[in-house]
């Protein structure tokens, strides 16, 4: 059985088990500290009984600067998926869904439109994961991943932005059919 609660910072001395598979972004030290400064609701944590860390997720609540405001791109008040993972030996327990379902609760309590996240096109498993908790695919992003310079022989990768609708977006005004089709540069992501 697993426990959940908020990260604290002594736990990134914790985080080695989730954080080796090749899927996981893994961030600077002040990278994870800034998120539990700035959202720590959206930063839980999984712990098994005896104190280790097998599973993760940080969020953070944002729109795009005002000066975005009339591009076809601007993002309004919604809740973003960082990163979300789990420790190989405690994947298919529903762990993922848990942490993955705590944030969309908070994201629903700060009156969000959507979640998001950004996840590799080759990462099946994970889109099949999403697609099954309602998440659909926006639009594509060319070359999110990897190296960006002119340099033909580093690869990159795309990455689909997801977005699952939050009680507000009533409408549904902020997903769409078809959002694979969608393709934008990363420097239209905010």
């Amino acid at each position: 059985m697993a426990n959940f609660r908020q990260f604290r910072p002594d736990d990134l001395n914790k985080f080695s088990k989730c954080n080796l598979d090749p899927f996981t972004e893994t961030y600077e030290l002040g990278f994870y500290l800034q998120y539990h400064a700035k959202w720590p609701s959206l930063f839980q944590v999984a712990e098994d009984q005896h104190g280790n860390i097998i599973g993760y997720i940080m969020g953070k609540l944002e729109s795009s600067p005002d000066y975005y405001k009339f591009s076809e791109h601007y993002l309004p008040w919604h809740a973003h998926i960082t990163a979300v993972t789990v420790a190989p030996e405690a994947r298919r327990l529903g762990i993922g869904k848990m942490l993955t379902e705590q944030l969309e609760a908070a994201a629903d309590a700060n009156d969000a439109w959507f979640v998001d996240l950004f996840v590799r096109s080759t990462n099946h498993k994970a889109i099949q994961f999403y697609k099954s908790m309602g998440y659909s695919i926006f639009r594509t992003v060319k070359d999110y991943y990897g190296d960006h310079s002119s340099d033909p022989t580093k690869s990159s990768e795309d990455a689909y932005d997801m977005r699952k609708p939050m009680k507000r977006d009533v409408k549904k005004e902020h997903i769409r059919e078809n959002g694979e089709k969608f393709e934008v540069d990363p420097s239209d992501v905010w």
